[in-house]
């Protein structure tokens, strides 16, 4: 009898681990739903998120929402820590981050991957025609927004100070997300503010709607500086009538990518960039037209997950 029991709790155990084994080989049955982490309601980043989560669900089966966040820096840690699978994040951020540089200095981050390029983040530093601000250099002694200490708006502002021989000592600087930035300068609480986003930006348009908006010009001397330092960036123009305006606006950007955590099985993240790549035709917003699979790679210089390299390497996109 004795034996017989052994022999049934050893089956019991046997089939135990089949199960857990199973579980635990990270199959695409696993994961329910995904969380994809964002930016500030009034940027680009939430806007397209929820497209793109719906998009996901769809095509996918798996269940996947677009969270309001603090934005790039953040969202790497928010992948860090499994708060997310997936995040919203500028390609230099994503860089610092596995690299362990400026925001992450000492804390390097080993668990992202990249899931592919998405669109152009421009660089506007945004001020009113009231202010009297045309230039960098007019901003001396100005209130400015600059972003949240640590996000990449923040270390966008930091160096294009410095490439117009400024640092963050030489103005007011203000941690202001976009919304708060656009009811700042409408109020004339500040001077300007840094806003990387993809335009048109959903804080700036409102700002646009009572108030004459100057986007200030990065000129082509300082944008060739800043490029040769910071080769992420690349030089950018605002179109006309973007915010009302009568003139094209010169200025840099750097690119919106998704990042993946590194736990997230092959499979389910071949599906996902299949997904997002394959119907962008459902993609309302402007930035919609440059999520190109053919482009997917560009300015990535992190590792890429396998199971997007898998979809690239399929599309003739490889790395």
């Amino acid at each position: 009898m004795k034996k017989k029991k052994l022999g049934i709790l050893a089956a019991l155990g046997l089939s135990a681990s089949l199960i857990l084994g199973a579980c635990s080989s990270g199959g695409e049955e696993d994961y329910k739903f995904l969380s994809i982490v964002t930016g500030g309601t009034t940027g680009t980043y939430y806007a397209l998120g929820g497209t793109l989560a719906q998009i996901i669900t769809d095509e996918t089966g798996v269940e996947t929402t677009a969270e309001v966040s603090q934005a790039s820096a953040a969202n790497m840690t928010a992948l860090k820590d499994g708060k997310a699978e997936i995040a919203f994040v500028q390609t230099d951020i994503a860089y610092y981050a596995t690299a362990g540089e400026f925001m992450f200095e000492g804390d390097a981050i080993d668990s992202i991957a990249a899931i592919g390029a998405l669109y152009p983040e421009t660089i506007q530093l945004v001020t009113t025609a009231k202010s009297g601000i045309t230039s960098y250099e007019d901003l001396k002694g100005k209130k400015v927004s600059v972003g949240a200490p640590g996000s990449g708006t923040f270390a966008n502002a930091e160096q294009l100070l410095e490439i117009h021989g400024m640092s963050m000592d030489d103005i007011d600087a203000q941690n202001l997300d976009f919304g708060e930035s656009s009811e700042s300068l409408q109020s004339g609480q500040i001077d300007a503010a840094f806003i990387t986003s993809g335009t048109p930006t959903g804080a700036v348009e409102a700002l646009s709607a009572t108030t004459d908006v100057v986007i200030v010009p990065v000129e082509d001397d300082k944008a060739d500086a800043l490029i040769e330092k910071y080769p992420y960036y690349a030089k950018e123009t605002i179109p006309v009538d973007t915010y009302k305006s009568t003139k094209e606006v010169p200025t840099v950007s750097v690119l919106a990518m998704l990042a993946v955590s590194k736990e997230l099985p092959d499979e389910l993240v071949y599906d996902i960039t299949k997904a997002i790549y394959e119907n962008t035709d459902k993609i309302t917003h402007p930035k919609g037209a440059f999520i190109k699979s053919e482009t997917g790679l560009d300015g990535i210089d992190i590792d890429v997950h396998p199971g997007a390299q898998k979809y690239f390497d399929e599309v003739g996109a490889g790395k």
